[in-house]
């Protein structure tokens, strides 16, 4: 088992054409050979945390039965091979799960063996929820603001925020230099810890999901703002 996330910046003029995949690429992803899950991510402005979506930037995120099935996707699908035709970048990580819990469109698909990291070394956390829609005032008001600052917290190295449909299903990804960086963070930045209650106490989402990942290896760009 593998799981992958590639995160796309496009060329300017594939704007059309990228916005078209959220749509048209879920068919052919659902008939690729060994790719058990598979969430083709938009983002959004001010590095994806911005309420507008930004047409550029997408990230795709998927979990393998094994590594040759996901080589043999990213080397010769037709699929991928028009996004790398069309793209000024695109990085990809492997990626190992250390810790996931709670739930993606029903499953938790991060739920096979799961790997230890050592304390200094690169580890990738997603958090992702369906926001319930009376709330989303509430969540744009207190949650973007503070997910926003991730990308300049200590310790991180990259940082995006993606979903599957405007604001209502929002995913945040940050690459961060040790599992160390990340819980000093997430423990002792208070904006967050204010979130977090305020996230149980008045029930924002109906389904989320927190995972953490072992960095296995990373290639490409991860390009800057578009």
């Amino acid at each position: 088992m593998l799981t992958t996330l590639s995160i796309i910046t496009l060329l300017p003029d594939q704007r059309r054409w990228g916005f078209a995949q959220m749509g048209t690429a879920q068919q052919p992803l659902r008939r690729v050979a060994g790719l058990r899950f598979a969430k083709l991510l938009g983002s959004g402005a001010t590095n994806g945390f911005g309420a507008l979506p930004n047409l550029r930037r997408y990230g795709f995120m998927a979990v393998w039965e094994s590594e040759a099935a996901a080589e043999e996707f990213f080397g010769r699908h037709p699929l991928w091979q028009q996004f790398r035709q069309r793209t000024t970048a695109i990085w990809t990580a492997r990626l190992a799960p250390i810790k996931a819990h709670g739930l993606w469109d029903g499953v938790n698909p991060f739920d096979y063996a799961s790997e230890t990291a050592a304390p200094d070394e690169p580890v990738l956390v997603l958090t992702r929820a369906s926001i319930r829609l009376l709330k989303t005032p509430r969540f744009w008001r207190y949650v973007a603001p503070v997910s926003a600052t991730i990308a300049n917290a200590p310790g991180v190295r990259a940082a995006i925020g993606l979903g599957e449909l405007p604001i209502v299903r929002q995913a945040t990804v940050s690459l961060w230099d040790s599992a160390r960086a990340m819980q000093d963070y997430a423990y002792r930045n208070e904006k967050h810890k204010e979130v977090i209650r305020l996230t149980r106490q008045e029930d924002w989402y109906s389904e989320e999901m927190f995972a953490r990942f072992r960095v296995l290896s990373t290639e490409g760009r991860w390009d800057g703002p578009v």
